[in-house]
């Protein structure tokens, strides 16, 4: 009877060890206090997004350059008017619906933040596509996106300072200029040298901007894919962003073509100067951001900017819609019009030929 006490005694202090026994890869032991090697699994896969990011946002950038045609884009530069009614749109319209939607929805200084640099940031590759659909002016699209690119090294900086002081100032947030500075530096590189191969080689620089709009595509589902895993927690995304990320590119379109229309601009460039201010580069803005920002800050920032891209999209694609709608409507009412002048010129023919002894003419006939 002693012994089967004893057999038990010693079968439960063994269950007892092993229920608190230290994991295999513990490099300390000491009783049930175990000290674990640190998991630098998040860490290694963040600097591999942030590599990939910079090599695929550098070869869009080059693509974009590869649409620049140096004759064309020199032309606008002579004659700046719809691109300097572009930049009031970039950097004057944008930069304050964003701020003024930040106050509105009293949303966290870091998402106002993210919200601001989405703002601020130049107009995207896509929107030359979407011009080219509603009948655009290709040349001034063209010519937007490469100066807003371009002036967003110097206004997209300043453009933060000013409109985040009421944080900064209060020490709630410190914005890392010196990496969105260097980001913004970094562009000027491959798109020049984009700008060279398409004044060289234009054949092949066809081939590069639709490889370069693939790779835009990729970028973006690469983000969301590996920023879903590496940021868990930004997934739960506040309703009050979903709000500002539907209302800012409508704002955007809406603002830049009413501004456009202001000015005097013909009805086809204005199509193109609002789709320029709606249509943001999302991945600058989410390059940027991976780069200047620390994991528990990306947790409540880093969505925004796909959140954007997918309505900045939608609201382009019902743009495109109802041109093509009213394109359609128009020119069937312009052929029926034309078509109703025929058979009445026919007619005051005819009357004429019976009154002149019915002599027609061979034109007539």
């Amino acid at each position: 009877m002693q012994t089967y006490l004893l057999s038990q005694q010693f079968n439960t202090r063994s269950l007892a060890e092993n229920s608190t026994a230290c994991p295999a890869n513990a490099t300390i032991c000491n009783g049930t206090s175990c000290v674990l090697p640190e998991d630098n699994f998040n860490e290694t896969l963040s600097i591999i997004l942030s590599t990939v990011l910079t090599i695929m946002l550098a070869l869009v950038m080059f693509s974009m350059g590869c649409n620049v045609e140096l004759k064309k884009f020199w032309g606008h530069i002579k004659r700046p008017w719809g691109i300097f009614v572009g930049f009031l749109c970039q950097f004057g319209i944008m930069p304050l619906t964003a701020f003024l939607l930040s106050l509105a929805f009293n949303i966290l200084p870091i998402q106002a933040v993210v919200v601001l640099i989405m703002g601020c940031c130049p107009g995207g590759t896509a929107s030359n596509v979407i011009a080219y659909w509603v009948d655009g002016d290709m040349d001034l699209s063209i010519s937007m996106t490469t100066c807003s690119t371009l002036f967003a090294m110097g206004m997209m900086p300043l453009c933060l300072f000013l409109y985040t002081k009421m944080w900064t100032d209060s020490d709630a947030i410190v914005l890392p200029y010196d990496s969105i500075g260097i980001s913004l530096v970094a562009l000027i590189i491959p798109v020049s040298f984009g700008i060279y191969v398409n004044h060289r080689w234009p054949s092949k620089a066809k081939i590069i901007l639709k490889v370069g709009s693939i790779v835009g595509a990729v970028l973006i589902v690469l983000i969301a894919v590996v920023g879903g895993i590496l940021y868990r927690g930004s997934w739960i995304i506040s309703t009050k962003l979903w709000i500002i990320g539907t209302i800012f590119p409508a704002a955007g379109y809406s603002l830049g073509f009413f501004l456009a229309r202001v000015a005097g601009l013909p009805w086809h460039r204005c199509r193109t100067v609002s789709l320029e201010t709606g249509m943001q580069n999302t991945q600058l803005c989410s390059t940027i951001v991976q780069l200047s920002f620390s994991p528990e800050q990306l947790e409540l920032m880093f969505t925004f900017p796909l959140i954007y891209s997918i309505f900045q999209l939608l609201f382009a694609l019902l743009i495109l819609t109802g041109y093509r709608v009213y394109r359609r409507h128009r020119v069937k009412t312009k052929t029926d019009v034309e078509k109703t002048e025929e058979k009445e010129d026919s007619k005051s023919t005819s009357s004429h030929a019976i009154i002149n002894g019915g002599f027609v003419s061979n034109d007539t006939k």
